[in-house]
């Protein structure tokens, strides 16, 4: 018998500053996308949730840092099979300006085990999420 795939609709934060874009690393907690793999900060919104506070709120706990603004890029469905669960995932993807402020995972023990600014030019698919993917592909920036 077939079981009908999770669905789950994320907000995800693409930022860019000074030719580096803000990661998320996944870490073991992670129900989608493979751990160890650089990831969009933000995830899950919960019901009755607006998806622009789940964005804020997710990337407080998994950056440190509070939105300034957000705006709408595009949208991306997933299908992904990850630990026996098949998951269909649709990704929300936002332009997004941050408060200053220092960059550190807030939340313990959740899907992000670190947070770090990288060099556009040093981003490699293979460590990648497929969200990230398609989010250096917004930014017409070089997929090697």
């Amino acid at each position: 018998m077939n079981s009908l795939p999770q669905t789950r609709v994320s907000a995800y934060a693409v930022v860019v500053e000074d030719d580096r874009m803000l990661l998320a690393r996944l870490s073991d907690s992670s129900p989608v996308f493979a751990p160890g793999l650089w990831h969009l900060p933000g995830g899950g919104i919960d019901p009755g949730e607006q998806p622009v506070q789940g964005l804020a709120r997710e990337l407080r706990e998994e950056t440190g840092r509070d939105l300034l603004d957000a705006r709408l890029l595009d949208a991306r469905s997933y299908a992904v099979r990850r630990q026996g669960v098949d998951w269909h995932l649709v990704g929300l993807f936002y332009a997004v300006t941050l408060k200053p402020g220092a960059t550190t995972v807030a939340e313990a023990d959740g899907s992000t085990d670190a947070a770090r600014w990288l060099p556009l030019a040093d981003l490699r698919p293979s460590a990648l999420s497929p969200a990230a993917v398609d989010a250096l592909r917004l930014l017409d920036a070089p997929v090697r």
